[in-house]
């Protein structure tokens, strides 16, 4: 039986056209008055998963 794809993963993740994984920075609800703006700007960006985890992913979606 084929295994259901896992919801929670399929929220967080986003593939892109050209098979990567994309994620939200983490740490951007609160406390960022205290940060600097460059951290700030750089936690709007999505980041790329790398390889390893792009492999276990593709499983359970």
């Amino acid at each position: 039986m084929a295994q259901k794809p896992s919801k929670t993963i399929s929220k967080r993740v986003k593939k892109s056209k050209n098979d990567k994984f994309l994620h939200i920075t983490c740490g951007q609800d609160h406390f960022n008055a205290r940060e600097s703006r460059k951290v700030t700007k750089n936690k709007r960006k999505r980041r790329v998963l790398s390889k390893g985890f792009a492999k276990t992913l593709k499983q359970n979606l």
